[in-house]
């Protein structure tokens, strides 16, 4: 079983594979043209949205203004809040009658934020995940354990729409009961395992705790979504698992999974450009930023029927590349997501993610993969605690060894943020488990 960069995986030009599809790989500039055309399609079913026909109206732009794709910068963006502000179907293109799934936000802070699919839209969802499983290792003779939800979140519905257009077997375990999961992953013997990348390590420790080795499953390859993880997750998943992990993006609002995946060369994710025009924007000025620079990606969809979205932004703060992959396809890739403007920390008037504490964590022997940040502001100054399990063979009442490591991971902590925190050593089990997104933060400023 592989990790890192030595890959188990074909590569997609290897003697055309069943499940290669030529869009992955067509030029840069037949790549363009099929984008310009998709987009002024796009516009057109778009400005029948009273939403956009009204803000196109005030940007004073009209479709036939739109003749290349710079002129995409002349739009206004779409943001989150003029989803809710539409509540619930203001952005709907096509007649109620011809919706046929609705999906959404799970709504833990208010109404969900509903997205509408017509039966095309299905057929393109399903397409696209089947891209990036395939270019991940999925082939028809797999098994898939399918961890995440079913329901409004659109994670387990259109990861098992693809797996089965490549034909692959699946077992749609959903969310929860980790000690059932286990037995199914033991007696149905599937080769991947798709989940939020957080659950995949509660799996593998609910393995020990049942006497169960976690790299004796069966379990080649994993593919992980759904929360922004680094590469230490990474590396602590293909070593307790003993898979090759892969990383995959989407967004109800867009589509769902389906926008971007890794493949074998694990140089970032393919975006799926037929399909997603990308840009990078500075997220205080808006304006677009150099290749290979950390911006807010903005997306807009050109094939959507039921909703089109332009130029949503996303809140997620990643970087993008062009330059060539050596798998063969020639979409820009976007790196890892390193976190949301929205859930970027000021402490102290630092800028802080919660993913840069997760890799300085991981960088520390001994330190688990479960942590918590707390935040308080008892008088003028932000006091910042960061609750982190211990590996059980390090806990310990030696006091002296246990300060040792507390010191250690205090000091990569302020060595990658810039910011003093204190540490709180815990025993396994201590924090909470999530069958979804992990919670990493507890910011007691908001609630004061």
């Amino acid at each position: 079983m592989s990790t890192g960069s030595s890959s188990t995986v074909d590569h997609a030009t290897d003697a055309e594979p069943e499940w290669w599809d030529p869009a992955e790989a067509m030029s840069r500039q037949q790549l363009r043209q099929l984008q310009l055309s998709r987009l002024r399609a796009t516009l057109a079913k778009a400005a029948e949205v009273p939403f956009y026909r009204e803000r196109f109206q005030s940007a004073g732009i009209a479709v036939e203004d739109v003749q290349s794709l710079d002129d995409l910068r002349k739009l206004p963006f779409t943001t989150k809040d003029d989803l809710r502000n539409d509540y619930p179907l203001g952005f709907l293109a096509i007649p109620r009658s011809e919706v046929a799934r609705y999906h959404g936000s799970s709504g833990t802070t208010g109404r969900p934020t509903f997205v509408a699919y017509s039966r095309g839209d299905l057929k393109t969802w399903a397409h696209l995940c089947a891209r990036f499983l395939y270019a991940g290792g999925l082939r028809p003779e797999h098994t898939v354990h399918v961890a995440f939800g079913y329901g409004l979140f659109t994670g387990g519905f259109g990861l098992h729409y693809g797996i089965e257009e490549v034909g692959s077997a699946v077992i749609p375990v959903a969310a929860g009961n980790t000690k059932r999961q286990v037995l199914i992953l033991q007696d149905l013997q599937p080769e991947v395992l798709v989940c939020t990348p957080s659950y995949a390590l509660s799996i593998a420790e609910v393995c020990r705790e049942e006497g169960v080795d976690p790299r004796s499953l069966n379990l080649r390859y994993g593919h992980f979504g759904g929360e922004p993880w680094t590469v230490q997750m990474r590396e602590q998943i293909e070593e307790q698992l003993g898979i090759e992990a892969f990383n995959n993006y989407g967004l109800s609002e867009i589509i769902g999974p389906g926008v971007s995946g890794e493949c074998s060369e694990h140089e970032g994710m393919h975006v799926q450009e037929d399909h997603f025009i990308v840009e990078c924007v500075d997220p205080d000025t808006l304006e677009p930023i150099e290749d290979g620079s950390y911006g807010e990606l903005v997306f807009t969809t050109l094939t959507k029927e039921a909703m089109p979205i332009i130029r949503y932004r996303t809140r997620d703060i990643a970087a993008l590349e062009t330059c060539p992959c050596a798998c063969g396809r020639t979409s820009v890739r976007m790196h890892r997501v390193v976190g949301r403007t929205d859930d970027m920390l000021i402490i102290r008037g630092a800028n802080v993610y919660p993913s840069q504490v997760e890799e300085a964590l991981l960088q520390v022997e001994g330190a688990a993969p479960h942590y918590l940040i707390e935040i308080h502001r008892p008088g003028a100054l932000d006091e910042v605690t960061v609750k982190v399990e211990v590996l059980p063979q390090v806990f310990s009442d030696r006091m002296r060894d246990l300060q040792v490591l507390r010191d250690s991971l205090e000091s990569a902590i302020e060595s990658n943020t810039g910011v003093r925190m204190r540490v709180e050593l815990a025993p396994e089990h201590t924090l909470e488990r999530t069958t979804g997104k992990s919670k990493r933060v507890l910011d007691h400023r908001k609630l004061q």
